[in-house]
């Protein structure tokens, strides 16, 4: 359960290993998660613990890891990526919001950094703490079949109330034309600024609008190197590719037609809606709390003071305002797009998105004064939306496990998936039909493909997929390395393994 108190309860495990004379590890997901977690660690423990992540300057990297191996760095928190420092006396792993997708790292060596830490745990033979108020289908098997022994936290800290939660049909709303917050959410930000409180509104999408199209023309803006439109920027004056970092400004005219004033925004992003909240009241004070603003522990941290001082009123943001977060007077939330996350071919869709829309809901009301939510959809009816209106998480995770169970899919089943690509078309081709006539023919397996990924070019490569099922019995990757023992591949043709994946894209 949100603000149950889950962080005290580990910090009591982490001062046990300390007076043991052992080293710590706590993994975050995400950098700007941190900066609450420092504060309070500094509280408890009076001390700093050692950092470990991309925004460490070099130098200071060095002496960090320096530090871990001589045994000098007691407690480690860190990125996904401190799994591998070298402890001298390694006692005690934490893994915070262990549901967290971001744990699964997809570019380069593909793996799990949750399953990593259970491992690293067993074979140094210590305690591993999987922490979250809305536990991962796996982790919930994983307890349910014995293998990991449940803790349970029923109540939020100090007695507080869970928010009440109720969704916003928009079926039925009536909008003005580019506004995307429905009345019924817009009434309640007026009553909650009234009563001197705070809001926080969630859309997890970047930028002012995810497409820019051509009124005259109908030309849409698309990334040169990949299959992804450009998302404007507006207050940057940029539109940008979210995948490979290409930008370009905002042009005056329509490159196609070459009109101008025929450029238009589809869609809202974080940035529109701080548009719109200015609109709607004037007089508010608002902040924007995205990664590409707050990308350092120190400026969430810089947000995060700014919030519980009260120097603003409306917060908006993406997923990193869904967790870690403790606002005293945070008292509503607003979800704009509750379905942006149901979309696509990911076969946990529904559990993520139960769990970042819990996670933003939790937000609201951790302190004396009771909280709500809002959730704007179209889709009311729903399983997750339900799920999230009636609070009956435990329901909604047994009907999404039966689903996986049905289908024979993680954690019921394993998968693998292989990712061939090329800067040639016909290279990534060629490869892709070599592979797919080696494919293992064995009982209990299916390979699905060769396919183009959704996201058929990325940075330049052409990508083809192949997606391998099989029984939970089965050694998927021996029979992924026979496979691959078949084919010979170009070395202008790149081949990434993904066992068990998290994006299908």
């Amino acid at each position: 359960m949100t603000g149950s108190g889950k962080t005290e309860v580990y910090f009591a495990a982490i001062a046990a290993a300390l007076a043991a004379g052992r080293q710590v590890l706590v993994l975050l997901p995400e950098i700007a998660l941190g900066a609450q977690w420092l504060e309070h660690f500094r509280r408890r423990f009076g001390v700093t613990p050692t950092e470990w992540h991309s925004e460490i300057p070099r130098s200071r990297r060095r002496d960090n890891w320096r530090a871990v191996a001589a045994g000098r760095a007691r407690v480690v928190v860190g990125a996904r990526s401190a799994l591998f420092l070298p402890f001298a006396e390694l006692g005690l792993i934490v893994v915070d919001e262990e549901h967290d997708p971001s744990y699964k790292q997809e570019d380069g060596v593909a793996y799990q950094a949750r399953d990593m830490a259970v491992l690293r745990a067993f074979l140094g033979e210590i305690p591993v703490v999987l922490v979250s108020a809305t536990p991962s289908l796996e982790t919930v098997v994983n307890a349910a079949r014995g293998r990991y022994r449940r803790v349970t936290l029923p109540h939020r800290h100090a007695k507080a109330a869970l928010p009440a939660v109720a969704l916003v049909d928009m079926r039925r709303e009536r909008l003005e034309p580019a506004r995307f917050l429905s009345p019924p959410l817009v009434a309640a930000m007026a009553e909650t600024l009234a009563a001197g409180e705070q809001t926080l509104l969630f859309l997890n999408r970047r930028g002012y609008a995810p497409l820019t199209l051509c009124r005259a023309c109908g030309h849409r803006f698309q990334c040169p190197n990949c299959s992804a439109w450009l998302v404007e920027h507006r207050f940057v004056g940029r539109l940008m590719c979210h995948h490979c970092g290409h930008f370009e400004p905002v042009p005056p005219l329509c490159p196609e037609c070459m009109k101008a004033g025929t450029l238009a925004p589809c869609g809202p992003g974080v940035e529109r809606l701080v548009e719109e909240v200015k609109a709607r009241f004037p007089s508010v004070r608002s902040a924007l709390m995205v990664s590409d603003v707050i990308n350092t522990p120190r400026a969430a941290a810089e947000l995060a003071a700014a919030m519980t001082a009260g120097r603003y009123d409306v917060l908006i943001g993406t997923q990193i305002v869904a967790k870690g977060h403790h606002f005293p007077m945070l008292t509503l939330v607003g979800v704009v797009d509750a379905d942006l996350g149901l979309v696509g071919g990911d076969l946990r869709a529904a559990e993520r998105t139960y769990q970042i829309l819990h996670q933003v809901g939790g937000r609201a009301g951790r302190a004396e004064r009771k909280g709500r939510v809002l959730i704007q959809t179209f889709m009311p009816e729903q399983p997750v939306m339900q799920a999230l209106a009636s609070g009956e998480r435990d329901r909604f995770l047994a009907a999404e496990a039966q689903a996986r169970r049905d289908a024979g899919l993680p954690p019921y089943g394993r998968l693998a998936a292989l990712n061939v690509s090329a800067v040639d078309p016909e290279a990534a081709d060629f490869a892709a039909s070599a592979l797919a006539r080696a494919a293992p023919q064995l009982p209990g397996v299916s390979v699905l493909g060769p396919a183009p990924a959704p996201l058929a070019v990325l940075r330049g490569r052409h990508r083809r997929r192949f997606l391998v099922k099989a029984g939970r019995a089965v050694q998927i990757q021996a029979v992924v390395r026979e496979w691959l023992a078949r084919v010979r591949l170009s070395g202008a043709v790149r081949l990434q393994i993904d066992i068990d994946p998290y994006s299908f894209l």
